[in-house]
């Protein structure tokens, strides 16, 4: 019984000596819990400080902040994807106040696609502007102010990833190689360079660069031996590149050793047949002003034909071309108009549309990237003075004109070109509205802009650069009524600022007295 007893208590004694082990795999799990919940409160407190810099600096001048393209993708992005993460890191102990507050905000928040919009804006302005990856990564962009305006490794590479899943190699090329870039010279990422090496090599793949894919992958291969597609590729690029050496009879040419950059590959055509002349205007090259042409161009004091509300203070005019003939008015608005104008505006302010030629219904496009809205006369006695000043200084009936149509272009905002008439192939375009077509452009800078956002016309050469205050006009139609196709223009992107303007499209109807009709296309 003895023995029975002592077995018995042996029996608890180890069950106790359990006990203690697994009291003390309890304390180490208590440990690597506060281990655990530190390194939380760490990586929030890191995010907490780092977000505290960059509001204070972004509030300090919200506008300014904005106008660097970077900072206004870096601020999709981090919305959209990086206060996610964070949300989750702290709902792993969930926070009621943190919690309270993103579901509150949470409905202002970018989505997926206003980050893709963002990245694809970035490309558009590299395009126009000629502009490496490196440049965008180091933030070193003209007329900025914002030098530590960066882009990380992560960055590059969701940049690099955007284009990919829209099948546009070619972007993918130039921003995963940046990724890779940053990557080798030691900055930190979460992305595995095997991820970047994947994407890279296939995109260089797609094209046509077998030589460089190949390369790509081998390296691919060196860094995970054991990746999923890699060794498939790589034997597939090489069956390719020797079928393809074989065909033309010739002998394999190791890939050049220079990295992929801006002119490496052609960017592929698209739908736009006048894009490099279009963006060679924005950059200002390609310019058709010469000396004969400056010659015929005057500036005067034009006071509307007499007009009683100009005789005492008439409008300076500039000639900005010749034929067609476009003139900018000095001090059409003021300060305390504009801030009026914007004021309406932004509550109103949605993507911008363009009228189907075919419904003459209004509609979003992807050529046209702006936000905008329209004000009546009725919304304040401001735009009411403005439609009137048009009338003064154009003398032309502005009571048949469209609403005073106020636009912002942010990041990467554009118009690429069109005509601002309806064509014989879309008559039914301004049917709705029952006032014949347009026959002329007023068009209101109601900022300036850092760089880009030009107004440029690649028929004959012209590029007219924003001034806050001043407007710019030009007849649309001859006095025949016949189209002037010289006027198809276009809004440059914006590279670095904020991009304000105020159209007034002047219809036909109640022009008969005003600019009566001809029978030959003369201005």
């Amino acid at each position: 019984m003895c023995g029975l007893l002592c077995y018995s208590r042996h029996s608890k004694v180890c069950q106790m000596t359990d006990l203690v082990y697994t009291e003390k795999e309890l304390v180490q799990s208590l440990k690597d819990y506060i281990k655990a919940e530190e390194s939380k409160l760490a990586a929030i407190k890191s995010w907490a400080n780092k977000l505290d810099d960059l509001t204070r600096v972004s509030t300090s001048d919200p506008e300014g902040y904005l106008a660097h393209p970077v900072n206004a993708y870096k601020l999709m992005k981090r919305l959209n994807t990086e206060w996610s993460e964070l949300e989750s890191l702290v709902l792993q102990n969930p926070s009621d106040g943190f919690i309270s507050n993103m579901s509150v905000h949470r409905q202002y928040f970018p989505d997926q696609d206003d980050e893709t919009g963002a990245a694809k804006a970035l490309m558009r302005l590299q395009d126009t502007y000629q502009l490496d990856s490196e440049a965008f990564s180091r933030g070193k962009l003209p007329g900025s102010m914002h030098a530590n305006s960066l882009l990380t490794v992560d960055d590059c590479f969701d940049m690099g990833k955007t284009a990919y899943n829209d099948a546009d190699y070619y972007h993918a090329v130039l921003w995963l190689q940046q990724s890779l870039k940053q990557l080798d010279a030691g900055e930190e990422a979460m992305v595995l360079k095997a991820d970047i090496l994947d994407y890279l090599s296939f995109s260089v793949y797609q094209m046509g660069d077998l030589p460089r894919a190949i390369e790509l992958t081998r390296r691919l291969v060196a860094v995970d031996p054991n990746h999923d597609r890699a060794g498939g590729n790589l034997r597939y690029f090489e069956r390719l590149l020797t079928k393809q050496l074989h065909e033309m009879n010739q002998t394999y040419q190791p890939p050049s050793e220079e990295p992929i950059q801006l002119g490496t590959y052609v960017r592929p055509k698209d739908h736009l047949p006048e894009r490099e002349i279009y963006e060679a205007l924005c950059r200002g090259e390609g310019l058709q002003m010469n000396e004969a042409r400056r010659s015929r161009l005057y500036c005067r004091y034009q006071d509307g034909n007499r007009n009683p509300r100009l005789l005492l203070k008439p409008m300076m005019e500039e000639d900005e071309w010749d034929s067609p003939r476009i003139v900018r008015y000095l001090n059409v608005l003021s300060e305390e108009e504009i801030g009026k104008i914007k004021e309406l505006a932004k509550p109103r302010l949605s993507r911008a549309t363009v009228r189907d030629p075919k419904t003459g219904v209004l509609t979003t496009a992807n050529y046209r990237v702006s936000k905008s809205a329209w004000l009546e006369a009725d919304d304040d006695p401001v735009i009411d003075r403005v439609n009137q000043r048009i009338e003064d200084i154009t003398g032309l009936a502005v009571d048949t004109a469209e609403l005073l149509q106020v636009a912002n272009y942010g990041v990467g905002g554009q118009y690429e070109p069109h005509f601002d008439f309806s064509r014989k192939d879309e008559p039914d375009a301004f049917k709705r509205l029952g006032t014949g077509n347009r026959v002329a452009t007023f068009l209101n800078y109601m900022s300036d802009v850092e760089a880009g956002g030009a107004t440029v016309f690649p028929d004959f050469g012209a590029a007219i650069w924003p001034r806050k205050g001043t407007a710019v006009f030009w007849y649309n139609l001859y006095r025949s009524g016949e189209g002037d196709y010289r006027t198809r223009h276009a809004a440059c992107p914006v590279l670095v600022g904020s991009k304000w303007v105020s159209n007034k499209w002047i219809h036909e109807r109640g022009q008969e007295f005003r600019r009566p009709c001809g029978l030959t296309e003369v201005d």
